[in-house]
């Protein structure tokens, strides 16, 4: 089947503006939309550029706006988009590097302020025991790749920069519920400020677009919660 793409397309290097470029493809309707944009890079146009590594939904690499919504490229089926043109865009948020590369360095900086680490005293000497029940509080949240769909979908972090985003609270939901960790008062009280969990206005967009189905506004809750108590 045929497909047409429309791109958005921006060299700060070359261009004064961003513009959109339109391409034609021709694809299998259970290809995925990475797919079709390798086939424009390497039989259309080689200055198209696009981050991308596993190609399975893994690394989150390939995270963009397809039709006005945030996802990753390589989940996305042809089948799904063959009525109409498929546009396709940076996520917003980012700054825009090179045509759907964005700046990942701030979202990164976020990340890391929440210590997304164990916090414990010195290892023992075998596993640090852990019951199913105590690992299933936060089973869900470890499925979290940091591709950033839910930042740039988030409609809190559009307007406000130095919101933390619900990525990096994710990662903060995953240690504070975690029974091996010792530092989570520290950790709730890391959050606890009017761009911090706060920030929160339970709008959905990134429980709606999370690629691995995390509910991403329930756990933000559930810190809010805790932060209450």
């Amino acid at each position: 089947m045929e497909l047409k793409f429309k791109i958005f397309r921006f060299d700060p290097e070359h261009d004064s503006a961003p513009y959109y470029r339109e391409y034609t493809v021709q694809a299998d309707p259970t290809e995925r939309i990475l797919d079709c944009l390798n086939r424009i890079k390497w039989e259309q146009d080689g200055t198209l550029s696009y981050r991308h590594s596993c190609a399975h939904g893994v690394c989150g690499s390939d995270a963009m706006r397809i039709n006005g919504v945030c996802g990753l490229a390589c989940q996305k089926l042809v089948k799904d988009f063959a009525q109409g043109e498929v546009l396709v865009e940076p996520i917003p948020s980012f700054r825009v590097l090179k045509d759907l590369i964005v700046d990942m360095n701030p979202f990164f900086e976020k990340v890391e302020s929440v210590r997304p680490y164990l916090i414990a005293s010195d290892p023992p000497e075998k596993e640090r025991i852990q019951s199913p029940q105590d690992r299933k509080k936060f089973d869900e949240a470890i499925r979290c790749i940091l591709c950033a769909c839910c930042t740039a979908a988030c409609p809190i972090a559009n307007e406000n920069p130095r919101f933390i985003g619900p990525a990096p609270l994710v990662q903060a939901f995953r240690r504070v519920f975690d029974s091996r960790d010792e530092a989570r008062r520290e950790r709730l009280e890391n959050l606890d400020y009017p761009d911090g969990v706060w920030a929160c206005e339970n709008r959905f967009e990134c429980t709606r677009v999370c690629p691995k189905e995390i509910k991403v506004t329930k756990s933000i809750n559930l810190l809010k919660r805790e932060l209450k108590k």
